[in-house]
């Protein structure tokens, strides 16, 4: 490991632009294209989001986690942890178009977005503990990273 982050914040809607951004600029150290860095950003929304809407229910008073570690060789770590409900059931959460809130016209394609913009995921999630989203991604210009 080369370099590592770690942020903590109130768990309120207004805190996910200040999460993209600050995930993107301690990556951005790593020279990642537009367009990963912008798949970067749209999972860091994407698992903020679901922190504070499924894991806290949009209650502002508790916190949101997100751990970013940088490797010598161009990969990245992103953790992003609530210690809100939890999931019942990680692979029916994991579907296509599953929400548990769907009367607030959610797509559940939070998780489906995130797979796909990341080399790895991991869902840890225990039920009245919290969440856990632990992603990896190989960044393409590897080769000139910390030269």
């Amino acid at each position: 490991m080369k370099n590592e982050m770690h942020v903590e914040f109130s768990s309120v809607s207004e805190n996910e632009s200040f999460a993209r951004v600050t995930v993107a600029s301690f990556v951005a150290q790593l020279d990642p294209t537009m367009d990963e860095l912008t798949e970067i950003k749209t999972v860091v929304s994407e698992a903020v989001t679901n922190a504070i809407i499924h894991g806290y229910n949009n209650e502002p008073d508790h916190k949101v986690a997100i751990t970013c570690k940088l490797h010598e060789d161009g990969e990245i770590e992103l953790t992003i942890r609530d210690f809100g409900i939890g999931i019942k059931d990680v692979e029916e959460a994991r579907q296509p178009l599953y929400t548990s809130k769907p009367e607030l016209e959610r797509s559940g394609m939070g998780f489906t977005i995130i797979e796909n913009f990341m080399d790895s995921v991991e869902v840890i999630s225990s039920f009245g503990e919290g969440t856990s989203v632990h992603m990896k991604k190989q960044l393409t210009n590897s080769k000139t990273v910390y030269n």
